[in-house]
């Protein structure tokens, strides 16, 4: 037992190191709010799609993919069944109006890139963890990028109105297309030469780093007086690091999935709020400072449920 909580700790202290070092290089002037949105469109908009499509073309074959994908229905019932969940205890602790849809969404979305990609692939190995990551993670994108932003809108000021492209245009980002293009590549069987795989993986080989360093700016350039606990701060972090896992655990623990995808399933459920969701919200007037928040507190408290959560698991499975 003290063994695999070693191994859990020393995961995380991995990925701790990573974001130390943003927060270190932000507190030393390297990194201001335009170094920040560059990091992160350099990894959603280059490194992460880049990462995508050659971990699904070299972790892949025609039978694995076709016999993983129809799992998605896991992280879906879940993410689903949550979203009523939070309409209930958002109602039980009385949230306010203006913060009801963002917290709804920051509810039951979790950050599979920015922190569950790293966290499980120092867990569990990139070559055994990465298939069931990503198929996490095109439940999660499409759900925050339809329903989780319909929620944080309705909280908007402004006169913002829905727009089926606008949506599908984020829903179709280009981490997702770069799975997509990765699971086509795999099910038409076709190779790609070797040097664009080599590039492939070295462009992708700066997800994990870039991501860990933009989350130590983030959490840089939140003050320590922000970090407060009011009602609405606890149900998230209960939602985030209670409810979800302990549901997903529920539905998974049941049948006959490999016990690694158990596992990832499981740890995906709870990691922090997306990162997304302060872009989202100042773009449609909602509570981005709420919202910021909730990603740096949730991020924070992350670092310690998940050793704790991989001792349950490994008791359990």
């Amino acid at each position: 037992m003290l063994l695999l909580f070693a191994k859990s700790v020393a995961g995380v202290v991995e990925i701790l190191i990573m974001i130390a070092l943003g927060y270190v290089l932000t507190q030393m002037g390297w990194f201001n709010e335009s170094a920040s949105k560059l990091l992160a469109r350099l990894v959603t908009q280059i490194a992460l799609p880049a990462y995508m499509a050659y971990t699904i073309v070299d972790k892949f074959s025609f039978h694995s993919l076709v016999s993983t994908l129809p799992d998605l229905r896991f992280p879906i019932i879940s993410m689903m069944i949550l979203f009523v969940i939070s309409i209930i205890v958002a109602h039980l602790l009385h949230i306010k109006k203006s913060h009801l849809g963002l917290f709804e969404s920051m509810f039951f979305n979790s950050n599979t890139v920015f922190v569950g990609l790293p966290v499980n692939v120092a867990l569990f190995g990139e070559a055994k963890s990465l298939p069931y990551v990503l198929v996490y993670y095109m439940a999660n994108t499409t759900i925050f990028w339809t329903l989780g932003v319909y929620l944080i809108q309705r909280d908007g000021l402004g006169d913002y109105k829905f727009s089926l492209g606008q949506t599908l245009k984020k829903v179709f980002s280009p981490p997702l297309l770069g799975f997509m293009v990765g699971v086509v590549l795999v099910l038409l069987k076709i190779q790609l030469p070797a040097f664009i795989m080599v590039d492939l993986s070295y462009v992708g080989g700066l997800t994990v780093p870039l991501s860990m360093i933009f989350i130590g700016i983030a959490i840089a350039n939140v003050s320590v007086h922000d970090l407060t606990l009011n009602r609405g701060n606890i149900g998230i972090l209960l939602g985030r690091f209670v409810l979800a896992p302990a549901l997903m655990a529920a539905l998974v623990l049941p049948t006959g999935l490999p016990v690694m995808m158990k596992q990832v399933f499981i740890i995906q459920s709870a990691m922090p709020v997306m990162t997304n969701a302060p872009v989202v919200s100042k773009l449609y007037g909602a509570d981005a400072s709420f919202a910021a928040v909730m990603v740096t507190e949730t991020t924070l408290m992350s670092l310690i449920v998940i050793p704790i959560l991989m001792m349950l698991l490994n008791a359990v499975i």
